[in-house]
C-alpha cells in the first residue's frame, strides 16, 4: 500500500482510518498501522483539520480492540486457523514457531514491548492467545503498551507536523517523506528481525527428521 494512498485515506476518512488502519495491524493482518498513525497527527500538526487528542485516543482504543481480537483468535484454535489462511496474512508455521519462542524465553513483555516493535505488533496478541497467557496479565499489559504507544507516535508527530507549518512546508511534503521512510526503515528492519528470530526459534525447536517412506519399508523387511 503505497503513502500516497494512505495520505488520501486519512484526509478523506480522518479518525476512522486511523482505526481501522490500526485495529486490522493489531489484529494480525500486515497493515501499516503505525504509519498510518503517525500521517494522521502529521496532518493534524500541519493543517489543524484534525484534533490530536482524538487521534491519539482513537489510535490506543483501536490497538486495544484489535489485539483483543487477536489474543482471541490465537487463543481459539489458533493452529487451525494458520493452517487455513495463514497465508493471507503472512503468518506461517515458522512464524508460529517464532511466536512459541518468544513467550518461553520472555513471557508477558512480548505483549508490551511488542507493541513498539515493527516485527511483533502484528502478531504478538496472537502469539499470547496461542500460548495461553493469563487474560488478565494479557489486558495489563496491553492497554498499558497501546495508551504509550499511541501517546508517543500521535504528539511526537504532531510536534513535528507543526514546527513544518511554521516554516513553511506543505504537508504533502511532510507527511509523504517521513511516512516513506518510516515504511522502507520498518521493511528493512522487519525482514532482518524475523529471520534472526526464525534461526533462533528453529535453533531452540528444531523440526523431527523426516523418514523416507521407502527406507521404512526397507528397513521393515
Amino acid at each position: 500500500m503505497s503513502v500516497a494512498l494512505i495520505n488520501n485515506l486519512l484526509q478523506s476518512y480522518g479518525y476512522l482510518a486511523v482505526f481501522v488502519f490500526v485495529a486490522l495491524e493489531s489484529t494480525g493482518v500486515p497493515l501499516p498501522g503505525e504509519t498510518a498513525l503517525i500521517t494522521a497527527a502529521l496532518y493534524a500538526g500541519s493543517a489543524h483539520r484534525l484534533n490530536i487528542g482524538l487521534i491519539a485516543l482513537v489510535a490506543a482504543v483501536a490497538a486495544i480492540a484489535g489485539d483483543n481480537g487477536g489474543y482471541w483468535l490465537g487463543q481459539h484454535g489458533g493452529t487451525r486457523l494458520v493452517r487455513r489462511y495463514g497465508r493471507w496474512v503472512r503468518l506461517d508455521a515458522r512464524k508460529l514457531k517464532v511466536g512459541r519462542y518468544l513467550f518461553a524465553r520472555y513471557g508477558g513483555k512480548v505483549v508490551f514491548f511488542g507493541r513498539f516493535i515493527t516485527v511483533l505488533r502484528t502478531y504478538a496478541a496472537f502469539f499470547a492467545g496461542l500460548n495461553g497467557m493469563r487474560r488478565s496479565r494479557f489486558l495489563v499489559a496491553n492497554v498499558a503498551a497501546a495508551v504509550l504507544w499511541a501517546a508517543a507516535c500521535s504528539f511526537g508527530a504532531y510536534a513535528l507536523g507543526s514546527a513544518a507549518a511554521q516554516v513553511g512546508t506543505a504537508l504533502t511534503i511532510a507527511g509523504l517523506a517521513v511516512a516513506g521512510v518510516l515504511i522502507v526503515a520498518g521493511v528493512l528492519v522487519k525482514g532482518k528481525v524475523m529471520r534472526r528470530l526464525e534461526e533462533r526459534a528453529e535453533a531452540a525447536y528444531p523440526d523431527p527428521p523426516r523418514i523416507d517412506p521407502a527406507s521404512e519399508r526397507a528397513a521393515a523387511h
